[in-house]
């Protein structure tokens, strides 16, 4: 099992008005109060602000799974209606495997803060040994999600032949099948 000292995950905002610096990320750091909470194990961000296009999207995605090695990318905007509202295509088009499940979990919490949450797309995808995580972009609705989903994402990493992530209890139980 490949073990490094410090885990590295991507952090990956795409938004046109916040990468123009119209307005301040909210999705990005919200995404990391959130890890820092669940985490107990040692890592690090490797964050990037894009534009919605599609092509940077998964230019973006390839470069942080296979260039910066990190077992975990997750995504904030563009899972919505909108025309310019592209992550989850440009997720699937460089994923090997997408992981329905994760998304269904998403909605489904979701849907019990806003009706509005069935119009949010977000999904998950397997890109080599990395786990790419779409959340959408409201930063009470990331924390919800993130929350909801992260008791399987340290087995997925390991299945992956990744890092052992470890998580404060307290916070996000990680579950691991008892071997037998």
């Amino acid at each position: 099992m490949n073990t490094p000292t410090t885990v590295r995950i991507g952090i990956l905002t795409i938004s046109d008005r916040a990468s123009q610096g119209v307005y301040q990320d909210l999705g990005g750091p919200a995404i990391r109060a959130c890890l820092t909470e669940i985490l107990a194990c040692p890592w690090e961000a490797v964050a990037r602000i894009i534009p919605d296009e599609r092509m940077l999207i998964e230019e973006s995605l390839k470069e942080m799974c296979d260039q910066e090695g990190c077992c975990l990318v997750v995504t904030t905007g563009g899972t919505g209606p909108a025309r310019r509202d592209v992550t989850p295509e440009a997720t699937e088009s460089v994923c090997d495997k997408i992981m329905e499940g994760f998304g269904e979990l998403m909605r489904a919490v979701s849907l019990k803060v806003v009706p509005t949450a069935i119009l949010s797309r977000q999904l998950a995808g397997i890109r080599g040994k990395s786990l790419i995580v779409n959340l959408p972009g409201k930063p009470s609705a990331i924390r919800d999600c993130l929350l909801a989903v992260f008791s399987a994402i340290p087995y997925c990493i390991d299945l992956l032949e990744g890092p052992h992530l470890t998580t404060h209890e307290n916070v996000v139980k990680a579950f691991r099948p008892k071997s037998g």
